[in-house]
């Protein structure tokens, strides 16, 4: 499998990004605050992102007060995916209850710069900045109850507790991420 992007313990590169609370977020201050960051590549029209919503909040709210965040990012290109421009983020966000931030890579950089390719992609940074896991958010995106491993809940209980992450990469499914032509 050829791999491109930030690979397993390398720096996440920085971003600062517009957020749909009209504020710009910094990847570096988040690392000031947080002793793991989950970067989530999602958009507001992939049927697994809409499936999995639900357990990214519980996931949030259960790990928020551990020094954890979720960070949704939206890269696909809103010329050919209208539904996914900041205007509907905006109105995802508030239709969805988000309770992390979701901010918007028009350029598609930080995306690149990562490596993802799925919505949704989970990319788990520790508090040093260095990329402990990716991948999937758990081993079953159609039935809540019916998840055997919790890929992302494992990992960042593992990051918290000083241990190595294992396993420390996934395949995501989902939808493709949509580049600009």
């Amino acid at each position: 499998m050829e791999t491109t992007g930030t690979p397993i313990n390398g720096y996440a590169p920085d971003f600062e990004l517009p957020g749909v609370d009209e504020e710009v977020h910094h990847l570096s201050r988040y690392l000031e605050n947080y002793r793991a960051i989950a970067v989530i590549f999602m958009c507001n029209h992939c049927p697994y992102v809409k499936l999995y919503l639900n357990r990214l909040k519980e996931l949030q709210a259960d790990f928020q007060d551990r020094a954890v965040t979720l960070i949704g990012i939206n890269a696909n290109d809103a010329n050919q995916y209208p539904e996914d421009s900041f205007e509907n983020m905006k109105n995802f966000a508030f239709d969805n209850q988000l309770n992390f931030p979701y901010i918007r890579d028009v350029a598609q950089d930080v995306a690149e710069s990562f490596g993802a390719s799925k919505t949704p992609e989970v990319f788990l940074l520790d508090q040093d900045g260095r990329l402990r896991y990716k991948g999937l958010i758990d081993d079953n995106p159609d039935d809540p109850a019916a998840v055997q491993v919790s890929y992302l809940r494992t990992a960042i209980a593992q990051v918290l507790d000083s241990e190595s992450v294992d396993p420390s990469q996934t395949e995501a499914i989902g939808c493709s991420i949509k580049w600009r032509s």
